[in-house]
């Protein structure tokens, strides 16, 4: 018999700020973490705007000889994970058996950062001054290893680098984890830190990214004048736990995951399947598997990115798995706050999710101003909406075709 897995731990940092509560309190309030560029000399660049994470310091999770060994990813997962950690309650060792507590990051580039770094060292000063630690900096799976390392988790550990779904295929892998009883406790989620001269330089070189240079208007998800995606860096990660391990302890529980989809386009390297095709197959296997009708949804937490394609595909696939239902539920994209944050993105939108159900508070999708005759959902404009939500669904699509769909509902 599957067991029931609930959420009872969360953690964050994120643009919009370095703990969940200061991120969620900026969502609500249509606040962005969207400023101009600092990470890297943007003037030889076309896009001048990020969502960068500010004033954190990893020596306030890890110990600093250890973090100088590690890539800006991985300080954010272990910074995450720690958070939502303690915010759960759980430490290995008093009241958690590490064997029976696993890892599940994702990331979808891991330490581009620390390679381009080492590259260039490389290049100026040689083979032999690369430094021994390059490898396991910028591996994508060393987040996952590192969290396991610094919590003493021993049971699965495992890394989805499925490209921007790649913290929704975690959430949605661990999720499967402990209701088949492997382990009591997943710490699952993603992170991201490669706001770097290559993946900027890549990624504008295949217009995916916007070049407006006013942060308060480049990231506007279903807005027709939309000109693509914002990128960003952060982590988010979700306590996943056996219902009745937490029920045992009192834990506090935010919600219960019920639903995961995960499905490919088998169709393009970059561009969604016409009509969001895969996503309407993933939504559609997430809602089988939750037991949950299409009526039953209140809110969608979109993948939403502010390109041409997905916001026009994705809100096509709504329509098409949800038909009239389409017209009455919550759509909205939270990155039009926080940016693009690639593998962490649906980590960080499955946890807004959760918390739009224990809070009744539905994010807005900020920056929206001129309609777009082709998208006609509720897309919450500008500001959030405050109401009962028992049920929140996440979409995330990556490049590569994939795509992930979470199911979240009230704990009863």
């Amino acid at each position: 018999m599957k067991k029931r897995v609930v959420i009872t731990g969360i953690g964050a940092v994120t643009p919009l700020g370095n703990t969940m509560e200061t991120t969620w309190n900026n969502v609500v309030k249509g606040n962005s973490g969207i400023a101009p560029l600092t990470r890297i000399d943007s003037e030889n660049f076309q896009v001048k705007v990020a969502g960068e994470v500010k004033n954190f310091n990893p020596a306030d999770y890890i110990d600093s000889k250890e973090a100088r060994r590690m890539a800006r990813f991985t300080h954010f997962a272990i910074a995450a994970s720690k958070m939502a950690m303690n915010d759960a309650g759980l430490k290995v060792g008093d009241n958690l058996d590490g064997e029976r507590t696993g890892v599940w990051i994702g990331s979808g580039i891991g330490g581009l950062d620390e390679f381009e770094e080492q590259h260039k060292r490389f290049l100026a000063k040689g083979p032999k001054r690369v430094s021994p630690f390059t490898i396991p900096m910028f591996i994508p799976d060393m987040a996952s290893g590192r969290v396991s390392i610094e919590l003493g988790a021993k049971g699965m550990n495992n890394c989805s680098v499925t490209a921007c779904a790649s913290g929704a295929n975690s959430i949605g892998d661990a999720f499967r984890v402990v209701q088949n009883g492997i382990t009591d406790v997943m710490i699952a989620g993603g992170t991201e830190a490669s706001i770097t001269e290559m993946t900027i330089a890549g990624f504008t070189n295949m217009t995916a990214l916007s070049t407006n240079p006013d942060p308060t208007k480049a990231s506007r998800p279903f807005d027709k004048n939309r000109d693509g995606f914002v990128i960003a860096e952060g982590a988010g990660i979700m306590i996943l736990e056996e219902l009745e391990h937490a029920r045992s302890r009192g834990a506090r529980i935010y919600g219960e995951i019920v639903g995961y989809g995960a499905t490919g386009d088998a169709y393009h390297i970059t561009t969604p399947a016409p009509n969001g095709e895969g996503g309407q197959r993933a939504m559609k296997l997430a809602l089988q598997d939750a037991n949950i009708t299409t009526q039953q949804v209140d809110y969608i937490n979109a993948h939403g990115t502010s390109t041409y394609y997905n916001d026009l595909y994705e809100t096509q696939a709504i329509k098409k798995v949800f038909g009239d239902h389409a017209y009455r539920l919550a759509v909205s994209s939270t990155k039009s706050m926080t940016g693009h944050m690639l593998g962490a993105a649906g980590a960080v939108e499955a946890i807004f999710a959760i918390l739009a159900i224990k809070e009744g508070m539905i994010p807005p999708t900020i920056n929206y101003s001129t309609a777009d005759e082709e998208l006609d959902l509720n897309y919450i404009p500008n500001s959030c909406k405050e109401t009962s939500v028992e049920v929140a669904m996440s979409n995330s699509l990556g490049f590569g075709g994939h795509n992930a769909t979470l199911v979240f509902r009230k704990f009863n």
